[in-house]
């Protein structure tokens, strides 16, 4: 706690209070999920935009899922939104709109469980209960020297005894943003800066030589690669025909685009939607999810005429540059569209005019 007070974090966005110094339990609970899985530095931005849009509880829960996904779009892991989205609802039909402080309903939450809970009733109402995040579990597993991957249940039960154990009884709000600072700016997961450490002194990791094996990694596994060809088409207006993804799978509910398997597939396919010309293959781009890669080839197919019936589909739309801003859009397709050249303007024949 006195390394916190020179040295930890105390003006993030999450951390105002009111008046009185009490902690919006909504914007604390936002940051949680947010920091799930993602470093304070990439989410401060993504809070802020997030709270200016839907700055409560309720205005989260009445959202459109297309306008919650828009403003998560970028921040990974997609299903953290919907879970936030369908707590705040569950909130609003069981406990008056409001997060309960009851932690057996609180953990009970869609994408809540008893980490992410602890921490909101923590930092939001003071509550002593402890934590169990990424950057926790690196901090006691090696200043206990607990060795075993934390993913595995016994490793995991250790490490909670532990964390329950160094969580005091007062200012628990600052303990938990403590402990969770020392993980994420001193003991990182490479390069540890023991030198700085409050906890060197009787940490058994720095001790034993053990803190580039601690905690204990998960077993590595070859990423298997999978390939997939993304239909671009653009209208002579320069709209993009986007494709909602099915409730399963990769990018489950966002809006991409077609795809197909291999290039043999990608011609009538596109013709299924618009009437085209030719094609122009675009840039190849790899991304990484956790289980494997995916390998994407896309294909430009401008200034194509839409077929009758395609925007009947509720699967299926055509969007204006403008409108893909405030889509739910997977990051890389976002930023493949973001790097298309404008469209080439129509050329009027002198043939035209007599029409």
């Amino acid at each position: 706690m006195a390394w916190y007070d020179r040295h930890g974090r105390h003006d993030l966005p999450w951390q105002a209070g009111d008046a009185e110094g009490r902690r919006d339990p909504y914007r604390v609970w936002l940051a949680e999920v947010m920091l799930q899985q993602t470093q304070v530095a990439t989410v401060i931005a993504y809070f802020q935009r997030f709270v200016a849009a839907l700055p409560s509880l309720r205005q989260l829960a009445e959202a459109e899922e297309d306008h919650v996904l828009a403003l998560w779009s970028g921040l990974g892991y997609y299903r953290r939104a919907r879970f936030l989205q369908r707590a705040a609802r569950v909130c609003v039909e069981r406990h008056g709109g409001e997060l309960p402080r009851d932690f057996t309903a609180l953990a009970a939450l869609p994408g809540i469980g008893r980490s992410t809970a602890g921490a909101i009733l923590a930092q939001a109402h003071g509550l002593r209960f402890p934590i169990l995040d990424g950057n926790v579990k690196r901090v006691l597993a090696r200043h206990r020297g607990i060795h075993g991957h934390p993913g595995q249940s016994a490793v995991a039960r250790e490490l909670w005894r532990h964390a329950d154990a160094c969580t005091p009884a007062e200012r628990v709000a600052d303990y938990t943003q403590a402990i969770m600072d020392l993980g994420a700016t001193v003991c990182t997961r490479a390069r540890p800066a023991c030198a700085r450490c409050p906890l060197a002194e009787d940490c058994i990791a720095r001790r034993d030589g053990l803190t580039a094996m601690l905690p204990t990694a998960r077993p590595r596994q070859a990423l298997p690669t999978r390939r997939t060809v993304m239909l671009v088409l653009r209208d002579p207006s320069g709209r993009i025909l986007l494709e909602r993804r099915p409730p399963q799978g990769v990018w489950p509910g966002l809006w991409s685009l077609p795809e197909t398997a291999d290039h043999a597939q990608a011609w009538p396919a596109a013709q299924a939607h618009a009437r085209l010309d030719d094609a122009t293959a675009l840039t190849p781009f790899e991304h990484v999810f956790t289980h494997y890669r995916l390998h994407v080839e896309p294909l430009l197919f401008d200034g194509v005429q839409a077929h009758p019936g395609v925007t009947d589909r509720t699967d299926l739309r055509w969007s204006t540059s403008g409108e893909l801003a405030t889509l739910g859009l997977p990051a890389p397709v976002r930023q493949l569209l973001q790097t298309l050249e404008p469209p080439a303007p129509t050329t009027i024949f002198p043939r035209d005019l007599t029409r």
